[in-house]
Formats: C-alpha cells, structure tokens, sequence
C-alpha cells in the first residue's frame, strides 16, 4: 500500500486526485457489475476494473523492482493478486484494489486536514516589507531589509521582520504564530513580532533583526524540519518492512513447494494458500498507520500552538516522568512589581519617589519596576549626577544631596546600618549615610502556572523540580506555592547542569525541561525533551529546545503531553490489531479454514481501520 508521506500528498496536483476518483468509480461500477454477469462478460469487467483501480500498485512494483528495491509492500499485493487473478479468483483480486484505494483516500484525508493545521504556520510569511530611508518609503522583499532600517506596517499588512514600535499603537492578530485568538495591544517602545497581522493603527518600527533571523523564519525552518524526525516506533516500522518482506515471500514458497513436493499434496491448494499468505503478510496497515498517526499527531498539537519538531518527541513526551522547569520567564512573568515600601523616616510615597527618581536613568528590571510603581512625574532638574554601581546598585545626587539605592551589600560595603535587612529581592536607601528604609519586589508568578503543575501531577508526572539562580528565600516561596516537589536556587549555569544531570541519573522515564533563556540552551539541549516558551523565549533556546510553545501559555505543556500520549496509544492500539488479525489468519490460512475474502480483510481490511483510527489523533 502507498506508504504516506506528507511531501507526496503536499505536491499532488489537484488533477491527479480528480483522475484517482475517476478510476475508482470506474472500477467499482465494473467490478459490482461483474457480479452479476456470467462468464465470460464478467472476467473482462473484473481485470479491467483490476487495472483501473491496482495500475499504481502495479506500476510502483515494477519501478521498484527495475531500482533493485524488491521486497516492498507493493512487491507483495501485486504477487498477492496477480496470482489470485491467475487461479480465477477475479472478485478477490478487484476488492483488494479498490480496499486499497478506499484507504489511499482516507489517508489523504488524514495527512490532509493535519497538513491544513501545519500548513497555517507556513502561511505567516510576509511578502513584502514597507521600508521608510529617509523622504523616501519603499516596498521590497523583506529579505532586502535590513537591521535597523524603519519599517511601516499599515492595517491589515503582516509584519515582516521582528522590529520595536518607534510610532503609533496598534491591535496584532498573533494567532497564526501563538494559537491565541485575541489581539493583542501594542504601543511605542513594545516589540513585534514577524507573522502578525497588524489590525488598525498605522506602526513605524525599527527592525531588530534580518529576516533570516526573524522569528517567521525560525519557525518556518523548525515546520519544515519537524517531520524528518522519525520516532523509535517509526524508524522500527521502516526497517522492519524491509527486513520482514524477504522472509515472508520465503515462507510462502515453502508453504506452496514444500507440501507438494514432499508429501505430493495438491499443488493448486497449496499455491492458493501461500498467495493467502502472501496477502495476508502484507505489513500495509503498520507502514502506513504509524507514520500517519504520528503526522496526524503534529498536526492536532500545531493547532494549540505547541510546534513538536519530530515523532521522536512524541514518543519521548507521552513518557514524562519529571519535568525541572526554570523560574524566571517560565513560572513567572519575569517581570517585577513592588510590594511592599517601609521606612520609619518619611512616608511610603517620598521614599518611593526618592527612588524613582534616583532609579529613573537605570535598566536594571528593578528599576523599571520601581518607577512604573511611582505614579507621579519625574522631574528631571532635581536628579544631579548619576554613577551606575554594578552588582550593587547605583548612586545619584537628588536635590543636592547624594542618595544611593541598591543591595544589602551595597549598605554593607558603606558602613551604613540597616534596621531591617528586608527580604532579599529588596533594594534598601540612604541619603547623606543616612538609612531611609527598603522597596521590596516581587516576580509574579503566571496566571496558570499552578494548575499546570496541578495538572501534570493529575496526568502522573511523578517529580516537578524549580532550577533557579535566584536567592532561596525568593525560590522558595514561589515552589512552595505552586506545589513543586523539589527547588534548587542560587545556581550558577555550570551548576543548573550538575543538578540536571543528578535528576537524570534519578529519573526511570523521561526527563522534560521548561526554559526561556539564553541560559537556559545548555539545560534544554541536555535532557530528554527541552521545551522552550517560543514567543518570549530567546533564539538559542527556542533552537536548542524540541518543543517549541508559540504562546506565553505554560499549559500548553500539558496539551502537549496528552497529545503525545494519545497518539502513542494510538500507535500501540494499531499494531496490536494489526499484527493480531494478521497472525490469527494467517494461521487459520495454511491450514484451508480462511479463504482468501477473509485474507482480503486482514491485509486491507486491517488498514483502512487502522486508518481510521489513525485519524483520532488529530483531534484537540
């Protein structure tokens, strides 16, 4: 039987499906004709609808045969029924053709829809880019733009590049690229990626990359790529049709030569059984449902915005036994916020605009924080000199007087007494030597990071570990929170590494690890499965990960997941059935109790369910 490929269906033209139909109608109309008609009418309609509807069966074998590859699927049904059709079996030989084609159709169904749901991503790249040099604005490719030229992007056009809005504000499509149906607003400052589709405003951006670079491109390029990773379960399929078909025509000339020529049995019985064998051999249902199943299976995860580089992580993911997940940008928004101000010298507003004001000249994310928390305006003629302190904080002459702002360290290293050390995410002032008081900060955790651990608990994932180099007393509370097993903070890269190597050597099943970071490639490209957060996470993870969450949405790791153990479920339910069946009547076979309507349905039969069940796997 054909043996899927989603290449062959992508490129087959339109008329060729059409003249595929044709001949099956054609054939089918003869052959339920042929039934009805007596010899010799029938036997002419019979090898006529043969042809029409097995001429690409035959066809494949006789190219095949001409390369040197002879013992192939196609190898077996043409022997299969060319021999049924030698011993006057003519109905037999038809069904089998046309079963075969009822399943060619469904499989292209199949790959089809899935394909649609991949294809989507493939749809998102930009055809032109809008380029503003000076007076002049100028449509070319968006591969002749380059880094840090203007770009406009009016309503309704895709962005082509990823770029920073310089102009204008705006409402983005991003579903093409994160599955998320709702706009999503962006203003001066925010960045954009390639493959949205601006809405409404007119937007001048600055480009931020090449667009082979761009985050269009990464993901066309992993699209690409992500169905030429073939599982263990696939790789096996593969080799064991090559290897399996040689012995299976071996085995049917032993069934057809041994017991005439050694026991003088009847040769014709014992012929008519071994192309029962043959038929029934036919590995058709496993070499065309499980790659399809798999395929099937990218596709479903492609619509929740997951992108699976391979069938090899299906298989890796449906086994999930721990998952590490770092903190920042992945349990958290990475993205900090006051919580609490405290001093007994003024009140919590001065000190808080004495700290955006001290803060403001700074891109420290604390800083930012600090003076997004201070509402009021910052008046610039107040701020005198400003001294970054790197790995402490920063000092800046406020009305004359200086006032330094910064870690506990930096209070320590200036002999400064501090009244209430605070907790560690917290930056302590002083002015003049004089302690002020503390602003202390907080990372917030994302909205469904609890019930994603809640819910990969409930899928039996048996271990969640934080890897943080963040300060224990930060780490600790968060784990706590969202209910992880195990957190290991204050880790330097090397020693992020080290642990994940223990929790490997730990770990029966597979090892799942969640990151965003730059500093998180080395983690993802160690363990069993990396999983990168796509639409925030930076290029070397996204390129070191093999899953890839388009979205900001961590519960996507547990669709992911069930995905994955659908589809192995599925593989697993094919293969039984199939080898089954097949086993059951090739048994019942040698020995005359099934004929060869029955063969018919264990080899084509078999795999028109098989695909069909396949084609669970595409559902959300």
């Amino acid at each position: 039987m054909h043996h899927c490929c989603c290449e062959h269906c992508a490129e087959k033209p339109h008329l060729t499906e059409r003249r595929d139909v044709i001949l099956f109608v054609g054939a089918l109309i003869l052959f339920v004709i042929g039934m009805f008609l007596s010899s010799p009418i029938d036997i002419i309609l019979f090898v006529v609808a043969y042809l029409l509807a097995g001429w690409e069966v035959l066809y494949t074998a006789g190219k095949n045969i001409i390369r040197g590859k002879v013992f192939d699927e196609h190898f077996l049904m043409a022997v299969a029924t060319l021999g049924a059709l030698i011993i006057g079996e003519y109905p037999e030989a038809v069904a089998v053709m046309l079963f075969y084609r009822v399943g060619e159709m469904l499989e292209q169904y199949a790959v089809g829809r899935s394909e649609k749901s991949i294809r989507e991503l493939m749809d998102i790249a930009p055809e032109r880019a809008t380029v503003v040099r000076g007076i002049e604005i100028k449509t070319v490719s968006p591969e002749e733009v380059l880094e840090g030229d203007v770009i406009l992007v009016k309503p309704g056009e895709r962005v082509p590049l990823d770029a920073k809005v310089l102009e204008g504000s705006s409402s983005l499509d991003t579903s093409a690229l994160t599955g998320e149906s709702l706009p999503r607003d962006v203003k001066k400052g925010d960045v954009i990626l390639s493959g949205c589709i601006n809405l409404n405003g007119v937007l001048h951006a600055r480009v931020l990359k090449n667009y082979a670079d761009s985050t269009v491109s990464t993901v066309l390029n992993l699209t690409e790529s992500a169905s030429e990773k073939k599982s263990k379960s696939e790789a096996f399929i593969g080799k064991f049709a090559r290897v399996y078909t040689p012995i299976v025509v071996g085995l049917a000339l032993v069934v057809a030569l041994l017991p005439p020529l050694a026991f003088s049995a009847d040769w014709s019985t014992w012929v008519y059984r071994a192309l029962l064998f043959l038929m029934v051999s036919c590995p058709c249902a496993l070499v065309l449902s499980v790659p399809l199943t798999y395929f099937c299976g990218l596709g479903s995860a492609s619509k929740v915005g997951v992108l699976i580089k391979g069938s090899r992580y299906i298989a890796a993911l449906s086994n999930a036994a721990t998952v590490v997940f770092d903190k920042t940008g992945t349990l958290t928004e990475g993205k900090f916020a006051v919580s609490d101000v405290v001093s007994d010298k003024m009140s919590r507003d001065d000190l808080l605009c004495i700290a955006a004001h001290v803060e403001c000249h700074s891109n420290h994310p604390l800083a930012r924080s600090i003076c997004s928390a201070w509402h009021g305006e910052i008046d610039h003629a107040r701020i005198g000199e400003v001294k970054e302190l790197p790995g402490f904080g920063i000092c800046a002459k406020i009305d004359g007087r200086t006032v330094v702002a910064g870690n506990l360290a930096l209070m320590q290293n200036l002999g400064i007494t501090v009244t209430d050390v605070g907790a560690d995410a917290s930056v302590h002032l002083a002015m003049e030597a004089t302690y002020l008081g503390y602003i202390t900060l907080f990372d917030r955790q994302k909205d469904d990071s609890g019930e994603t651990i809640r819910l990969l608990k409930k899928l039996g994932v048996q271990r969640t570990v934080m890897l943080t180099g963040d300060h224990a007393d930060v780490a600790e509370p968060i784990a706590s929170q969202l209910g992880m097993d195990e957190v290991r903070a204050e880790l330097l890269p090397d020693q992020k590494m080290a642990e994940l190597e223990r929790i490997s050597s730990e770990t029966a099943g597979t090892l799942v690890y969640v990151g965003d970071g730059i500093n998180d490639a080395p983690s993802i490209a160690r363990a069993d499965v990396g999983v990168a957060m796509g639409a925030i996470g930076s290029d070397a993870a996204v390129s070191a990960a093999d899953v890839v969450i388009m979205t900001d949405e961590l519960g996507r790791l547990v669709d992911a997941i069930e995905i994955s153990r659908r589809t192995e479920k599925i593989v697993r339910q094919n293969t039984i059935f199939a080898l089954g069946i097949k086993g059951l009547v090739l048994v019942l076979g040698v020995f005359g109790v099934a004929g060869l309507w029955q063969a018919v349905f264990a080899d084509v039969g078999v795999s028109l369910l098989a695909v069909l069940n396949s084609t669970r796997a595409m559902k959300k």
